[in-house]
């Protein structure tokens, strides 16, 4: 230990004689949906101002194809998403401070090997005894539109994992290249989680998993055989109650109708006719009418047969009187 802390001490004082920047330290990329960070560690005994630069270079091309990506930088880090995700390459950084810098630190980097597949966005709804599930991204985080990722990769699968709350050790996992899949022949009335992950078999690279949503099924669309029954049979009674009901409705309905707007007497046309609207002119003319009944007109012929005898018997009884005064007249003569 104290060798070590010898050894460090002096390679401070011979980089301070020296004027040489110390390298920075642990250098290494951060890529997650693409979205890439450089980062490394500042130089160890070094207390000026510092900063540093960052270049980059297809791994295919020669030594002397580096090209800055970022210069004067104060903060130990650099975005380089501007890169092509499809291309490999090779990135520098080193130190500076006022005429003296450090030696290059490279790292490769292959963003499409390199960056890690975040979770999807995934969503859960129970429906008829099934569990329906929507997933869909990640995307690509260094685009300003929103790329699914599964647009870079050739092939690209989603995978469910499910199983029931309380027994993690029984888990089932479905593979699907659909944004959905319905989760059936589940228990009812029971709680199952799920988390769904990206699966990328041509770049053997699996995402991360979504956060654990639970989520419990209700029936399992089965009616039961007692419901049918009730069913058939209110249906049954209703159509017994409701026929007749409506029927016998319907008919004094009619009945109602037909005697308001169409009653069962006729009134005698020649009396339509004599009270129909005359000329103003004809208003002043008119005769007094009587309407009598049949019966009443049966009693008046009997009264008038009854006037008729007892005339025709006062008539004969005249006669006689007549006959029997001109015989006493005869007889005085």
């Amino acid at each position: 230990m104290a060798a070590a802390l010898r050894c460090a001490l002096g390679s401070c004082l011979l980089l301070c004689v020296s004027g040489i920047v110390p390298k920075p330290q642990n250098a290494r990329i951060t890529s997650v949906n693409l979205r890439s960070i450089l980062q490394w560690d500042a130089p160890r005994f070094h207390k000026e101002n510092i900063s540093y630069t960052v270049q980059s270079k297809s791994i295919n091309l020669p030594e002397d194809a580096y090209e800055n990506v970022s210069t004067n930088l104060r903060l130990t880090e650099c975005d380089v998403s501007s890169l092509s995700a499809y291309g490999d390459y090779i990135l520098q950084v080193r130190a500076e401070s006022e005429n003296n810098h450090s030696d290059w630190v490279t790292v490769t980097f292959k963003p499409m090997d390199d960056t890690i597949i975040g979770p999807p966005d995934v969503k859960v709804k129970s429906e008829s005894g099934s569990l329906h599930v929507d997933f869909i991204g990640p995307f690509a985080e260094h685009q300003q539109d929103k790329w699914s990722l599964k647009q870079y990769y050739g092939s690209w699968n989603y995978r469910i994992l499910y199983w029931k709350k309380g027994s993690n050790t029984e888990v089932t996992h479905i593979d699907t290249k659909h944004n959905s899949e319905i989760l059936s022949q589940l228990e009812p009335w029971t709680i199952y989680c799920i988390q769904v992950q990206a699966v990328i078999p041509e770049w053997n690279k699996t995402g991360e998993l979504s956060r654990e949503l639970c989520e419990q099924t209700t029936h399992n669309g089965v009616t039961p055989v007692w419901i049918i029954v009730t069913v058939l049979i209110g249906s049954m009674l209703a159509v017994v109650i409701c026929v007749p009901v409506c029927f016998f409705s319907f008919l004094y309905l009619y009945r109602l109708t037909k005697h308001v707007f169409c009653p069962s007497y006729i009134f005698p046309q020649h009396l339509k006719e004599f009270f129909s609207p005359l000329p103003e002119e004809e208003h002043l003319f008119y005769d007094k009418l009587t309407v009598i009944s049949e019966e009443s007109k049966n009693q008046s012929d009997e009264t008038g047969d009854e006037a008729s005898k007892t005339t025709e018997h006062l008539q004969d009884s005249e006669h006689e009187h007549c006959d029997s005064g001109i015989v006493t007249a005869s007889e005085k003569d």
